[in-house]
């Protein structure tokens, strides 16, 4: 279906499409019956201005860019609503982009809301993200960046995120109070910055506890239920003894936990699971889940305030901000 423009209205009322636009943007020198005639047949023809060439014309969007990794993660999902409650607030719209944990979409996606002159623009970067060039590109641009849960170090812009170290300790220190012993670390990607914090408060609470680091119960993977799954297997055919997991986060967790029930070994008598986010799914399982709560709406709300501060500023005169979130540990049947 056609969609209807300014010279389709100024083609039937005969006028220039100069006129329309004017008419339809309340310009001053144009006559309120012409104006009205406009307008009507405006409305008759459903015709809704083109936001992109509106934005070209005014060098001005009302869009603001979302980049995730994964959107059925319900951390991601809940960070995106509460995105979208501030920025519908303040008059903006949204687009999220999913880079599917993917570097190069993640490119591909950053560089597609840059040619769309968005207003800004909120990350949290992909398990495989190992280089910046492309948001630098972002800031290169004039465009405001703020990261959230999963940051790049190296660039200079506000974050909102939660102390990863700090809150793995807390979970470690958990399972060892329950007198846990053999406590697994399936970590995340090694290049990842909130995977790095949380293996250093996992080998803090350890270290701190007079526990022996063993190497050999630090696993690396990816961040999905496929990589817990793998790695307990892995654990399984090795036949390597374990009473605990903490993991990186609940998707790998659950990953766990379905291999864990496959083995028909008991949760919690043989073996303690601590995951990460809280996740509606930990309250789901059997037993339920111990998890650090990461306040993920509040993380997508804030991060939009601190955005949309940005851009009414016109990305100047504003520091970069940490902000920095508290976290909960909530204590399941897991353990």
């Amino acid at each position: 279906m056609k969609h209807t423009t300014i010279i389709d209205i100024a083609k039937k009322l005969g006028i220039s499409a100069s006129t329309v636009s004017r008419a339809l943007s309340n310009h001053p020198d144009i006559k309120a019956s012409t104006k009205n005639q406009i307008k009507k047949l405006a409305r008759e023809l459903k015709y809704n201005p083109n936001p992109m060439a509106q934005s070209l014309k005014n060098n001005k969007t009302t869009m603001i860019g979302v980049i995730v990794p994964v959107i059925k993660h319900d951390f991601f999902a809940y960070a995106i609503s509460g995105i979208e409650e501030v920025a519908y607030q303040s008059g903006y719209t949204i687009i999220v982009c999913q880079s599917n944990e993917s570097y190069e979409r993640e490119v591909v996606n950053t560089n597609a809301l840059i040619r769309q002159r968005v207003a800004g623009i909120i990350a949290s970067i992909s398990q495989s993200t190992n280089n910046s060039e492309h948001f630098r590109a972002v800031i290169d641009h004039g465009i405001p960046l703020v990261f959230f849960d999963r940051e790049i170090k190296d660039i200079n812009t506000s974050k909102v995120i939660i102390d990863d170290a700090k809150s793995a300790r807390m979970a470690v220190n958990h399972l060892i109070d329950r007198g846990y012993k053999s406590i697994a670390h399936f970590a995340g990607p090694k290049s990842l910055t909130i995977c790095e914090l949380r293996l250093k408060g996992y080998t803090e609470a350890l270290k701190n506890a007079h526990i022996p680091l063993n190497d050999d119960l630090i696993l690396f993977g990816g961040m999905d239920e496929s990589d817990g799954y793998r790695t307990m297997d892995t654990l399984i055919k090795k036949k390597i003894k374990i009473d605990a997991i903490f993991a990186v986060n609940d998707p790998v967790a659950i990953g766990a936990y379905q291999r864990i029930k496959e083995a028909g070994l008991k949760i919690p008598s043989e073996i303690g699971i601590v995951g990460f986010s809280n996740n509606k799914i930990t309250n789901l399982v059997e037993p339920g889940l111990t998890t650090v709560d990461q306040p993920s709406y509040e993380m997508g709300k804030i991060a939009a305030e601190v955005l949309i501060k940005l851009i009414g500023n016109g990305n100047k005169s504003l520091k970069a901000k940490k902000i920095i979130l508290d976290t909960k540990l909530v204590i399941r049947g897991s353990t």
